[in-house]
């Protein structure tokens, strides 16, 4: 079995992303690996963490977590296979809390991959190139299809506290399954680097 955890990447209150993340968890519900009960697609949202700023005394590259949410993230990401982020882009870059929760961690995201949905004024694609770096520091194999979903077509708002109701085109859909595809296919293939990885360092 297949473990993808969908990334929430931002804690803000009434954040769109929620509402874009529920959507990426309804279509992969439908996958054809989730049907077939070789995949599962869990949502993971790191404001239920508590995280604050990084406040580890030890770099994350050394495993030695000092506090309990560090130890309780790091084994909610140890125990996923791949994962799918979604995001908004804040002033051309990905949101602090989504940076801050991974800088917390290292073996945990290690040989695994990745896929992103992004959402924004310009379909939050800056903040996926500067999550691409970050995932390819940390060994997380990045796939190549993305979805870029629009605030002006892909969402319907109401005001500027309102997450809105995503109503995404019938390509998104499409290229959303085809993203989820390529993370199977890449996660399933790096298991055989994750089973070699010492066990202390995915507790």
């Amino acid at each position: 079995m297949i473990n993808i955890g969908i990334i929430v990447g931002s804690t803000r209150p009434h954040r769109r992303t929620a509402v874009a993340a529920q959507w990426v968890a309804e279509v992969a519900a439908r996958h054809a690996a989730v049907t077939a009960g070789e995949a599962t697609f869990d949502l993971v949202d790191p404001a239920e963490h508590g995280l604050p700023l990084l406040d580890e005394p030890v770099p994350a590259m050394f495993g030695d977590y000092r506090h309990p949410h560090t130890q309780r993230w790091a084994r909610a990401i140890a125990a996923l296979d791949g994962f799918v982020f979604v995001t908004p882009e804040y002033n051309r870059g990905m949101p602090a809390a989504l940076k801050n929760a991974i800088d917390y961690l290292f073996a945990e995201w290690n040989n695994k991959a990745a896929g992103f949905v992004s959402h924004g004024v310009h379909g939050g694609t800056r903040a996926v190139e500067q999550l691409r770096l970050s995932m390819t520091e940390l060994q997380v194999a990045n796939v190549r299809t993305q979805v870029a979903l629009s605030a002006f077509t892909d969402f319907e708002l109401t005001g500027p506290t309102d997450p809105g109701v995503i109503t995404p085109g019938p390509h998104q859909e499409e290229t959303l399954v085809e993203l989820l595809d390529e993370v199977i296919t890449w996660s399933r293939a790096l298991r055989p680097l994750r089973a070699d990885a010492p066990q202390e360092a995915l507790r």
